[in-house]
């Protein structure tokens, strides 16, 4: 892990240097670490992994609402909702 006290910094050009994807920098007030710098790939990979772990959490409460519920048929779904 790639910590840095805050106050060390001065120069954020050099120290963008150091992130990269899969290595992104923590930056430490009073000795806790505060802040991250991560690299934007890293950033959209886990907004990917968010988006998919709520579409997988929305299914499941689809399946369980069936199970609970009862399911739909086809025909009915067709005729409540449309196409």
């Amino acid at each position: 892990m790639n910590i840095k006290p805050i106050s060390d910094h001065r120069n954020y050009s050099q120290l963008l240097e150091e992130v990269s994807v899969g290595n992104p920098v923590y930056l430490s007030k009073d000795n806790c670490p505060k802040y991250l710098i991560l690299a934007i790939e890293d950033f959209e990979e886990i907004e990917r992994t968010k988006a998919t772990l709520l579409l997988l959490l929305g299914l499941q409460r689809g399946e369980q609402s069936g199970d609970i519920d009862g399911w739909l048929a086809h025909e009915k779904m067709r005729k409540e909702f449309g196409s």
